[in-house]
């Protein structure tokens, strides 16, 4: 009888182990399989996105072409609306929770992308190609200056973007008839003198053209007969294609989107233009922040800097008010380069100073490098293509050498060099993580880092010249004012003046400079909030680690830790440094 219970029991626990085997098999295949179906959608989607040539929130400044270039007709702009709602569909069959750290991380950032790219208002975005500062125009005429021509195959591309611009000029020119019809057009003032943006590419000789470059520096294996049959398609394809694309695209801004410009500042005058506006706040700063909290906010700062601004110009001995402080700044020879080579000689030391005091604040540091350059349409990064075969480069603006202050260029190649822009998008390309978040662009991530890498140089022991450090601070100064115009043109009701009187009253910017701000911030309504945005968030980060972490607290560590998950939404890289402040405790 005894035996009989025994082996009942043993027989019973048999049975229930088996259960417990089964279900925890079950758990493993439901595990691999939320891993596995998620994988194959980020693979799915990065082939179709390769396919298209078209990536979402990327840097507008990378652009390069390879190849028959994107199609931005009203057809593909269908195509992939349909693609990503597919997406958001499988996106749903997946648990989140059963995904390991790295990949819910990349599910939360893929997911919020979709959402961000179904939004209808955001969408509206594509009716404004172009602005003040920029244009798909601008980005296909400059590429080839930051493209690598290495072997034939590089030329054969080259030569089929160049013979399909026609139809990808007329792709933009429907839309912006398009934007016409629905009344969403730029501001006629920050828009006048545009045209020549496009002129400058109306040339006589197809070899004056920018985009005649690659066929004046040949890779040195190619042959006479090669190099002569590349420079003669060339020269034919922008005699007879580009050129004329370039005066139709001329003639059609001249005599009917100038027309048609809008006559109000602010894009909230637009049908539907308040929800557009906050659209593009919540697109580039990841926030839900309202126009009144941010421009309450930039008053706060712009008060702040003030203080300190005041306090440097006590320590120099200047004795006057802050404006004639300012306009002694914008008069002064001594603060101007004379020559191109002296502006770039001197961004080149500043560069290297700062490379060589990375490993002090970071353990992650990127193998690609980065030049300076100058050019023609302001100061800005140019990302790598992330092949391996292009730098990073750090463009300044070199045409009208009165509008860089060598007083602000410390804090300048902080920003757009080391530790800022290059630091940050080179590492990411090199990250082990998905292709998709290699290249993202989160502004107020982005732009943010940019900033803080500024205020970092006082960290690294740099801005020992006071007019330098005031320069950072008028450069911090003026991303601050940003909140304060920006949301005072597009949700107060600011005229263009009155946000031009603002920024001269509050930075050491020329006339010259603040109107091109203006004009930028105008025609790019919410993009220039992200910067103080993003800087006050990874700031507020860093003192709440130091806070509670204390002794523990470890700076090189934290910036690796902000850089090494690639650019996010605020409210994830919030989530990842509660996550490690947690752990470290």
């Amino acid at each position: 009888m005894t035996y009989a219970i025994s082996l009942k029991n043993h027989y019973n626990i048999i049975i229930i182990s088996i259960i417990l085997l089964s279900f925890a098999l079950i758990g493993q295949r439901v595990f691999a399989g939320s891993a596995e179906d998620f994988h194959k959608i980020l693979t799915d989607h990065w082939a179709h996105a390769s396919q298209e040539k078209v990536f979402y929130r990327t840097d507008p400044d990378g652009f390069r072409m390879n190849g028959s270039l994107p199609d931005f007709s009203k057809t593909a702009r269908d195509r992939r609306t349909a693609f990503n709602q597919e997406i958001l569909n499988r996106l749903k069959k997946i648990d989140e929770k059963s995904l390991n750290k790295e990949d819910r991380i990349s599910f939360k950032i893929f997911k919020y992308e979709r959402l961000s790219e179904a939004d209808g208002t955001t969408r509206l975005s594509y009716l404004f190609p172009i602005a003040s500062l920029y244009g798909y125009h601008i980005y296909f005429a400059d590429a080839p200056a930051n493209m690598s021509f290495l072997k034939s195959e590089d030329y054969k591309n080259y030569l089929i973007s160049l013979a399909d611009f026609p139809r990808y000029n007329q792709d933009f020119i429907l839309i912006l008839k398009d934007a016409i019809t629905k009344g969403y057009t730029q501001y006629c003032k920050s828009m006048e003198g545009y045209e020549d943006t496009i002129s400058q590419y109306v040339v006589k000789d197809a070899q004056d053209s920018a985009l005649f470059l690659p066929f004046t520096n040949f890779p040195a294996q190619m042959s006479p007969s090669e190099r002569q049959k590349f420079t003669e398609q060339g020269k034919k394809l922008i005699t007879e294609k580009i050129i004329p694309e370039y005066q139709a695209l001329y003639n059609f801004f001249t005599k009917e989107y100038q027309p048609n410009c809008r006559k109000d500042v602010g894009v909230t005058s637009l049908k539907n233009g308040a929800e557009y506006y906050q659209s593009q706040i919540k697109f580039f700063t990841t926030t839900d922040m309202k126009p009144k909290e941010i421009h309450e906010l930039g008053l706060s700062e712009v008060k702040r800097i003030r203080s300190e601004m005041n306090d440097i110009i006590v320590k120099v001995g200047f004795k006057g008010s802050f404006k004639e402080f300012l306009n002694s700044l914008r008069n002064d020879p001594k603060f101007y380069a004379e020559t191109e080579h002296e502006l770039l000689a001197n961004a080149a030391l500043l560069a290297k100073d700062a490379e060589g005091e990375l490993p002090k604040f970071f353990g992650l540091l990127p193998r690609n490098t980065y030049k300076i350059k100058g050019g023609h349409r302001g100061v800005f990064y140019m990302p790598s293509s992330g092949d391996g075969t292009t730098s990073g480069t750090y463009f300044l603006d070199t045409e009208d050498l009165s509008a860089q202050t060598l007083y602000t260029l410390e804090a300048l190649t902080y920003h757009e060099g080391v530790p800022g822009h290059h630091l940050q998008t080179a590492l990411a390309m090199e990250l082990d993580m998905p292709e998709f978040r290699k290249t993202l662009n989160h502004s107020a991530y982005t732009e943010g880092w940019g900033l803080y890498s500024e205020r970092l140089g006082l960290d690294m022991g740099f801005y020992q010249d006071p007019y330098s450090d005031f320069g950072r601070l008028t450069n911090e100064a003026f991303r601050a004012c940003r909140l304060v115009v920006d949301t005072g043109m597009h949700a107060f009701s600011w005229s263009r003046e009155k946000a031009i009187a603002f920024m001269l009253d509050n930075t050491a910017l020329s006339k010259q400079e603040v109107e091109r701000e203006i004009d930028r911030y105008i025609t790019w309504p919410a993009q220039a909030l992200s910067y103080k945005i993003g800087e006050l968030k990874i700031r507020e980060l860093r003192t709440r680690a130091e806070t509670e972490l204390g002794e523990k607290f470890d700076l090189r560590t934290f910036h690796d830790i902000v850089l090494g998950s690639g650019s996010a939404p605020i409210a994830i890289l919030e989530e990842i440094i509660n996550d490690w402040i947690l752990n470290q405790k």
